[in-house]
């Protein structure tokens, strides 16, 4: 073998990335190895005839703690959305504000299809649950699904299927709701303590930030990893690389693989169709969802309302999210999107040029209970061997971040 180093960590997103990041902090020699053109994993964004598209809709929620300690927020130019929803339901839009923040934009709740008065206070009452104690604390309370969370709280039907199902649909990657109840309350805390916002220059901009924190010859690219051994790994084509320890830091089918894991979640995917419009067909910088279930698209927005840079000049950019991964080919399912959005919008849909279609099979693991019990699972596989992840905390930004640290604190302790 060669190139003895004393970590190799196997994947450059957010996970390897911040893994990296703790290593290089605390004076230990790393080398990352990814196998794609750049890093940033699923959390990658592309420059295509001046728009920046993300691959999948992502937001970055400022208050996720494990992300205020390790980013940057000034540096990412931070562009918020509005704290609330355009909930499409019997043919025309209605409003759904924060009432905290946006009190005059809320009193129309009173009055909207989105559900009862009672409903309302049940939401005040359920914002009050999802704040009270540490964050540790919401993770460690009986584990359901977000669906059953949701009616314990006493909310209607009504609230639930035409806001709650489109607007957790497009967090947890499906409408059903049977994702872990401890998910959905962590993300629910981090809406009512923060805003939800995109970095200027795509959400790729993240991981970009945490690589800028690395030496320049600490990550290569082009490097995939065929197997894990003893005191290493090696690459496809033969190549051996030494290492005291190796962080597998991969998503979860290829974690299984490489570090031996007896089981991993299963994945659950989304499809992201973009548009380049002429004008944006709505001014304010806020989520669209699908409230009557119709689809295909179950949330919409116009990244470049909120953040100008995402189009340029002269432009709009249009990014429609469709859960999971659609057997149509990419010219029926756009058809179908701009049919949607055509009854949305009108009939200036039709000049619309469509960009671009990411289907991504697996956008985040599978969190149904008991996923999330414990709701942070073990980093370390053996000494020398470890592994990071979405899949080993919870399917976020903030969850990525938070395992990578965890495994590069387990190497240090194991390295002494």
């Amino acid at each position: 073998m060669r190139e003895a180093r004393a970590v190799l960590v196997v994947g450059a997103g957010l996970a390897g990335l911040a893994c990296a990041r703790r290593l290089a902090e605390a004076g230990t020699d790393c080398l990352v190895l990814e196998a794609s053109d750049a890093v940033g994993g699923r959390v990658r964004t592309d420059e295509v005839e001046g728009f920046l598209l993300d691959r999948g809709f992502q937001v970055l929620l400022t208050a996720y703690p494990e992300a205020r300690r390790v980013l940057d927020y000034g540096a990412l130019d931070l562009r918020a959305f509005y704290p609330g929803a355009l909930v499409y339901t019997g043919g025309r839009f209605h409003k759904l504000s924060d009432p905290w923040r946006h009190p005059f934009d809320a009193v129309g709740l009173l009055f909207s299809p989105l559900g009862s008065i009672a409903d309302k206070a049940r939401l005040a009452a359920l914002r009050h649950h999802v704040r009270v104690g540490t964050w540790d604390d919401l993770a460690a309370r009986p584990e359901t699904t977000a669906l059953e969370a949701l009616r314990r709280a006493g909310l209607s039907r009504t609230v639930i299927d035409r806001f709650f199902r489109p607007f957790l649909g497009g967090v947890l990657a499906g409408r059903e709701l049977t994702a872990s109840s401890r998910m959905f309350e962590s993300v629910f805390r981090a809406f009512a303590h923060g805003d939800v916002c995109l970095p200027s220059r795509g959400i790729g901009a993240i991981p970009a930030q945490l690589r800028e924190g690395l030496a320049t010859d600490a990550v290569r690219l082009g490097a995939a990893v065929e197997r894990v051994e003893g005191g290493g790994v090696v690459l496809v084509g033969g190549e051996r690389l030494a290492a005291r320890s190796v962080v597998v830091a991969t998503e979860a089918p290829a974690a299984a693989r490489l570090a031996g894991l007896a089981a991993v979640p299963a994945g659950r995917g989304l499809t992201c169709v973009y548009f380049a419009a002429e004008r944006a067909p709505h001014q304010e910088p806020i989520l669209m969802l699908d409230g009557d279930g119709s689809g295909p698209a179950n949330n919409v927005v116009v990244p470049s309302v909120v953040a100008p840079s995402y189009a340029p000049p002269g432009a709009a950019l249009v990014s429609a999210s469709v859960l999971g991964v659609p057997a149509q080919g990419d010219a029926a399912l756009e058809a179908a999107v701009r049919a949607q959005l055509t009854r949305w919008f009108g009939p200036g849909v039709a000049r619309w040029r469509h960009l671009r279609t990411y289907r991504i099979p697996f956008a985040q693991p599978e969190q149904a209970p008991p996923a999330l019990t414990p709701w942070r699972r073990d980093v370390r596989i053996r000494r020398g061997l470890y592994v990071c992840g979405d899949h080993r905390d919870n399917a976020s930004i903030n969850g990525a971040l938070e395992s990578g640290r965890r495994a590069a604190e387990a190497v240090l302790e194991d390295l002494g």
